[in-house]
């Protein structure tokens, strides 16, 4: 048993040599990949909140061992009907990171496995030569652990995973044997990026995903979903401090006004705690000035998509 009740598989390395490679993290929308990201490699890297559609972008995550260097990609949960060019585009994400990885891991709301689950299994499937994982997430939620037993016996015998890990990513609950168990699987090769490198991604996306975060996190209902970030400038000055410009699109005239608030409250907190969380990643200090402006059906201009970083 470990230390969340679960049987666990214990899984060795076979030897010592240097191991590295591309691991997708795939799911349906908030099923916890993000969290999952930054528990693995220990620094909050992607953006989270309790709202799908939080990651919208590939974020490579880098975690380097003794043993090797797992450079983690979280991806975009597959969106089912979305019909907005941004929904297309998160979807090609999601796909595209499958056939780029030498390992995939599915990761699972512990005791659920739902339509948007079979779709993402079954693009998992059409890459037969990528090794597979499932990861179970959130089993501290389940009161009655021996309970998912039958339930995972049953997805086991109906998909052709290679193992399966019961986790808590909220809790770094269970993480050392899904770590262990992905090295084992990786090639051996030397490291792709220094020791001390966490991301491949810059501080300028970096910090228009914080300032995003903040929206999903304030903002009511469906509006987080009709905004983006674009970061116009973003530049060290001499006293060291860094000075970031950045725009929050939306698309219509009212809501620009919910983003902004009543006498300029809403955007005022929204920029104070993403500019704290720039001055923790980054490691200094941060000026950041917001602007909020309407663009009309940005999310459906495949031009302005690539233009705001939607690949």
């Amino acid at each position: 048993m470990n230390d969340i009740d679960i049987p666990e598989a214990h899984d060795t390395l076979v030897d010592d040599d240097f191991r590295c490679g591309y691991v997708a993290l795939l799911g349906r929308p908030n099923v916890g990949k993000s969290t999952l990201l930054n528990a693995m490699i220990g620094v909050r890297l992607s953006i989270v909140s309790h709202r799908p559609q939080t990651t919208r972008h590939r974020i490579l995550g880098i975690s380097t061992k003794p043993e090797g260097q797992i450079l983690y990609v979280d991806t975009p949960g597959l969106h089912r009907g979305g019909k907005r060019a941004m929904n297309r585009s998160l979807n090609r994400a999601a796909r595209a990171a499958i056939s780029e990885v030498n390992l995939a891991v599915q990761v699972i709301e512990a005791g659920r496995w739902t339509d948007e689950d079979a779709a993402m299994y079954a693009a998992l499937a059409e890459q037969p030569d990528v090794p597979k994982l499932l990861a179970i997430n959130k089993v501290d939620l389940q009161k009655d652990k021996t309970a998912m037993l039958p339930f995972v016996a049953d997805l086991m015998q109906k998909h052709q995973f290679d193992d399966v890990y019961y986790v808590s990513a909220l809790k770094s609950k269970g993480l050392e044997g899904l770590e262990k168990g992905i090295l084992k699987r990786l090639p051996e090769q030397p490291a792709v990026y220094a020791e001390d490198e966490i991301t491949d991604r810059s501080e300028r996306f970096l910090a228009s995903e914080m300032v995003r975060e903040q929206l999903m996190l304030r903002l009511n209902q469906e509006l987080p979903y009709a905004t983006t970030v674009e970061i116009e400038a973003f530049q060290d000055r001499p006293d060291g401090i860094a000075e970031v410009h950045a725009v929050i699109w939306v698309e219509r005239d009212g809501q620009k006004a919910i983003v902004i608030g009543e006498g300029g409250a809403q955007l005022k907190a929204i920029g104070t705690s993403a500019r704290k969380a720039m001055e923790t990643m980054f490691e200094r200090k941060v000026f950041l000035k917001l602007w909020v402006k309407v663009r009309e059906g940005w999310a459906d201009d495949e031009n302005l998509l690539k233009r705001f970083g939607y690949e």
